[in-house]
């Protein structure tokens, strides 16, 4: 039996017409960052899915965003935390972020969402020095590769013992198995998947979703 399945067309529609639930502003907000010419960093509406159940599942009321891009997963997460929740969101870009308050003020979830537009490892030091350490439930990383690591021992701190850290792109395409890519990011992302294979820090899953979603539980 294959690990991995090959989903693709008929199967594909398949799978959206059984699994996939989007309402009507999440799929106008894909559809909206889909005419953007970096559309390709938009995460996969089933990931979206994915990570709010998986954010309910571990009953996630305090969680971190390492790259927002144009909101989509911060709208997924923020609706999943409940009313009381709280998700801060970290960018490089009041553009790209800008179309995500739109749709996170039309859900209602705005007051939920603290965005600061910067470096985000600056961010995350600053959640440390707040005393957060050990406080939040959920981390998503999906910004610069190079620092992946950097965003992840920083996340690990942040998030409490029994929480989640997904790590989004961690199959890069396929190019981090490919031996003569040697590209930066790629050699990042090769790193860190390397690293969390022997962490014993953390559970670890992978999640063929999208480009690749580890899913790492703090012990």
């Amino acid at each position: 039996m294959k690990t991995w399945p090959s989903i693709g067309g008929a199967l594909n529609d398949y799978v959206d017409v059984n699994w996939l639930r989007e309402s009507p502003l999440k799929r106008r907000l894909r559809e909206e960052t889909g005419k953007m010419k970096q559309a390709g960093m938009q995460i996969s509406a089933h990931q979206g899915q994915q990570m709010a159940l998986l954010a309910r599942t571990i009953g996630a009321k305090r969680a971190v965003e390492v790259g927002t891009f144009t909101g989509y997963s911060a709208l997924c997460v923020a609706e999943a935390l409940g009313s009381n929740g709280k998700l801060w969101c970290c960018d490089v870009s009041e553009e790209w972020t800008s179309i995500g308050k739109r749709y996170w003020k039309e859900a209602g979830v705005d007051n939920r969402i603290e965005l600061t537009i910067g470096p985000a490892i600056k961010t995350l030091d600053w959640l440390l020095a707040q005393g957060l350490t050990g406080q939040l439930d959920m981390a998503f990383i999906d910004a610069n590769k190079s620092d992946y690591d950097s965003y992840y021992e920083r996340c690990l701190k942040l998030v409490r013992s029994g929480g989640l850290i997904l790590v989004d792109n961690v199959l890069w395409g396929g190019s981090v198995a490919d031996p003569t890519d040697n590209d930066e990011d790629t050699k990042a992302i090769r790193a860190l998947n390397a690293k969390l294979k022997t962490d014993e820090r953390v559970d670890l899953a992978l999640f063929a979703v999208g480009d690749g979603m580890t899913c790492a539980l703090k012990r």
